[in-house]
C-alpha cells in the first residue's frame, strides 16, 4: 500500500468548503497545537499548509493512523476468505481449527492454515510458529459433568515472547476488530507460551 508522509502545522489551513465524509473530522486546538481525530476520511478532505512537526501518516485510500499507532483498527483489512472459512467451521464443522496470519506489509489478515475435522489439539498447537504471532479459532468438543456432548469455539491470540515487538503491537491492537468479524466466538485465550494454552486450560475454560 502506498504511503505519504505529511506534517501537521501549529496553525493549519483547513478549507471549510471541503466536507469530510463521516466520521467527522474534529480539530481541537490546545496550547497552540492541533490534534486531529480522523478514524477514516478521503485525502481530498484535508488541506494542510505549511508543514511542521509532529509527523503523521496518511495511507492512500483514505485510511489515517498516527505514526505511533501503525495498525489502527481502520488500517487492517480482513480477507473475505477468513470470514467464509469461519462460517464453514461454525455452521458445517468442515474444519477443526483455522490459523490466521497478519501480513505486516499488506496490512491484511489472511488464512494461514486449515485444520481437518479429524486433527487433534496437539496438531493445532504444533502448527503455531514459535517465534511469530498468529490468531486462531478452535472448535473444541467436550463432555459436561452432566455427560452431555457440547462444543465451544475458542479465539486464540498467540503472541510468543520471542516474536518481534512491532508484530506483537500490530496483533494486539487489531485483535478486537478482527474478532468482531468472526460472529460466533464464545471464548478467548491469550497465550505467550504453550503452557498458557494447554489442553487442560482449554477444558477448564469450556466447562
Amino acid at each position: 500500500m502506498a504511503e505519504r508522509r505529511v506534517q501537521f502545522p501549529n496553525s493549519p489551513a483547513f478549507d471549510p468548503s471541503i466536507k469530510p465524509s463521516p466520521p467527522l473530522v474534529s480539530i481541537l486546538k490546545k496550547r497552540g497545537k492541533t490534534t486531529l481525530s480522523i478514524p477514516s476520511f478521503p485525502l481530498s478532505s484535508l488541506l494542510i499548509s505549511p508543514p511542521s512537526p509532529p509527523f503523521f501518516r496518511i495511507l492512500q485510500g483514505g485510511v489515517f493512523s498516527a505514526a505511533a499507532m501503525a495498525n489502527s483498527a481502520s488500517g487492517i483489512a480482513v480477507d473475505d476468505d477468513c470470514k467464509l472459512k469461519f462460517l464453514e467451521l461454525k455452521a458445517k464443522r468442515n474444519f477443526r481449527f483455522i490459523v490466521f496470519k497478519l501480513d505486516e506489509k499488506a496490512l491484511q489478515i489472511t488464512v494461514d492454515r486449515l485444520g481437518n475435522p479429524e486433527e487433534s489439539y496437539d496438531d493445532f498447537t504444533a502448527c503455531l510458529p514459535p517465534n511469530e504471532c498468529r490468531y486462531a479459532v478452535y472448535d473444541f468438543d467436550f463432555i459436561t459433568d452432566e455427560n452431555c456432548q457440547k462444543s465451544k469455539i475458542f479465539f486464540i491470540a498467540w503472541s510468543p515472547d520471542t516474536s518481534r515487538v512491532r508484530s506483537k503491537m500490530l496483533y494486539a491492537s487489531s485483535k478486537d476488530r478482527f474478532k468482531r468479524e468472526l460472529d460466533g466466538i464464545q471464548l478467548e485465550l491469550q497465550a505467550t507460551d504453550p503452557s498458557e494454552m494447554s489442553l487442560d486450560i482449554v477444558k477448564g475454560r469450556a466447562l
